[in-house]
């Protein structure tokens, strides 16, 4: 039977709120091994091994990046944000008995030092399936304002 959509939304609504938690070690345990965490610049960017992007984390570069935001050392992360994710508008674009590739719209509110920011982003989801249930493959993250001048981030996207 093929993964359905109520499945990957499950599963990305449990992201969405490990990170809102800050339960980094847990959210990292959602990746495969081979897994990738991509924020592109370009909006129109389908090769991201060849572009530049604001993140293209594989397993070392999100434990890296885990560590440091629970670290304190990064100046970007303290005092640490809090941040609220809302997801909508799925779609499941392909789907099988092993994997999927799922796309929503995310809208993130960061509250940090008193002030609010708001990120729009559609991010696209693929997952697979594995003897502890779905995992992401490879999460990509294309910011609406992509091109504009980020801010300083002190959050997984």
């Amino acid at each position: 039977m093929s993964i359905t959509l109520n499945d990957a939304i499950e599963f990305i609504t449990l992201e969405a709120d490990l990170l809102d938690y800050g339960q980094f070690k847990e959210w990292l345990s959602l990746y495969t091994p081979e897994g990738l965490y991509i924020v592109p610049i370009d909006p129109d960017a389908t090769d991201y091994e060849k572009t530049l992007n604001y993140a293209y984390d594989n397993a070392e570069m999100r434990q890296n990046r885990v560590t440091r935001l629970l670290g304190g050392r990064a100046i970007s992360a303290m005092p640490p944000a809090r941040t609220v994710r809302m997801h909508g508008r799925y779609r499941m674009l392909e789907a099988d008995e092993t994997k999927c590739v799922v796309r929503c719209a995310q809208m993130l509110t960061e509250l940090r030092q008193g002030r609010e920011r708001y990120y729009s982003a559609n991010v696209t989801f693929h997952l697979v399936k594995t003897d502890a249930g779905l995992k992401v493959d490879r999460k990509i993250v294309s910011l609406l304002t992509s091109t504009e001048a980020l801010t300083a981030v002190s959050y997984i996207l």
